[in-house]
């Protein structure tokens, strides 16, 4: 890690976060798969720590037959029996219910706007929303756009989908960088 690179302060906490940081986080995702994966992730995330969520992702991956929404949607109670069982994924069942259930939701909104990613990047026209924040404690957990989000989703039957949530997903995928201006990914992502 070179220590002269400026990033957001909260990816100085392990090599895997500033992996997450310097690779991922607020690279905008055009690609339906890579956002239901990212909402699998942040929907087990939720009440938890991203690092918990970070260090389980590959076995998610796994767990998930690879994020194929067709097959996850497809998952019956002997799936969940297993992936509840499964201790390198997060075993509320609750969430692991709701991953099947907003798999068949995400489908659904690929067959009425012909990409998941058609649906959600209509919310910003297209284009990410670059915000200028100069420090982390600016950034906000929700916002008027992640509440329109949300409500839309939930009233196509997504859960565990909230408002914070939503926002984590939206910075994940890259509709809004939230990287604070002096990082070096701010400017990057814009590209």
């Amino acid at each position: 890690m070179d220590e002269n690179i400026k990033r957001c302060p909260w990816s100085n906490k392990d090599e895997l976060y500033i992996k997450y940081h310097d690779e991922e986080w607020g690279v905008p995702v055009k690609d339906d798969q890579k956002q239901f994966e990212f909402l699998v992730l942040e929907s087990a995330q939720a009440g938890l720590s991203w690092n918990t969520v970070l260090t389980k992702r590959e076995n998610y991956r796994n767990a998930y037959d690879g994020f194929k929404v067709e097959k996850v949607a497809e998952y019956d109670l002997k799936k969940i029996a297993s992936l509840r069982q499964n201790a390198g994924i997060i075993r509320n069942r609750l969430k692991i219910e709701a991953s099947i259930n907003n798999a068949v939701k995400f489908i659904e909104i690929q067959h009425s706007f012909g990409s998941f990613c058609n649906y959600l990047w209509n919310f910003v026209d297209g284009k990410p929303i670059v915000n200028h924040w100069q420090n982390i404690e600016q950034i906000p957990a929700k916002t008027n756009l992640s509440d329109t989000i949300s409500r839309d989703m939930k009233q196509r039957g997504f859960k565990f989908l909230g408002s914070i949530i939503i926002y984590s997903h939206l910075q994940a995928t890259g509709l809004v960088n939230d990287h604070i201006q002096s990082c070096f990914r701010w400017k990057e992502c814009q590209k």
